[in-house]
């Protein structure tokens, strides 16, 4: 990438809601599932782009926990094209020293996908590169209740006293405790919604919100995005002197 391209100071964290898979199969007269393999190698092409920028942290959205509401061969689908991402890429990742995290509710996932994803975590857990966390049925809110639900089993044994909860104890308790809370969050295809993705985490994170369909985005794309961001102001409440 040219040294031009390159942002001065980008961010450390950032995440992407993947949109567009569909619409951009449906304009070329070919079926969602199409599309949603298209953005699958998309993801490679952004991770190895966020090594040459700096980015030391990916999160992206790969299912909701709304997306159930689909149609049965959409997430029949989607559920496949999981299991065969995470069989393809597991020696390509490890070899280039990503850690991969996954977040989310596992419950509902079939134990197939829920045994590759552990052995993923497993095999890349010393790895430290590129941290990619993958959100598989994840959504904010459910995230939020599954932790206050973590935070009030603690209380009731007597591990935490309700007078020390405050806004510091609550992300101990989130799918993303390890993680920075994210400085960019993109999202693609021309919406401009968060969609119930990392409510408590993006609370003062820069927004960007494109046009660009998801398997069309660049590492080109990305480079200018980040690089913009390194022009914004972040002031997180505060004004400055």
């Amino acid at each position: 990438m040219p040294e031009e391209d390159r942002p001065k100071v980008g961010p450390r964290h950032v995440a992407i809601i993947m949109d567009g898979n569909g619409r951009w199969a449906q304009a070329r007269g070919r079926p969602r599932l199409f599309g949603h393999h298209a953005g699958a190698k998309r993801v490679r092409e952004v991770l190895e782009a966020c090594e040459d920028l700096g980015v030391e942290y990916l999160t992206i959205f790969a299912f909701s926990t709304e997306n159930w509401k689909r149609t049965q061969t959409e997430v029949a689908g989607l559920m496949s094209l999981f299991r065969r991402y995470i069989t393809q890429e597991t020696k390509a990742l490890n070899e280039k020293n990503v850690r991969v995290r996954f977040i989310g509710d596992r419950v509902r996932l079939d134990n197939k996908l829920v045994t590759l994803m552990d052995q993923l975590e497993t095999l890349t857990g010393d790895n430290d590169g590129v941290q990619l966390t993958i959100a598989i049925n994840y959504g904010g809110r459910d995230e939020v209740a599954r932790a206050t639900r973590r935070l009030a089993e603690d209380v009731a044994a007597g591990k935490l006293n309700p007078v020390d909860v405050d806004e510091e104890t609550l992300p101990r308790y989130l799918d993303t405790r390890v993680l920075p809370d994210p400085d960019l969050v993109i999202r693609t295809s021309g919406e401009a919604r968060i969609s119930n993705f990392l409510l408590w985490q993006s609370a003062y994170s820069e927004y960007e919100f494109i046009d660009t369909l998801w398997p069309d985005f660049t590492a080109e794309e990305l480079a200018r995005l980040c690089k913009g961001y390194g022009a914004r102001d972040r002031r997180y409440g505060t004004v400055k002197a």
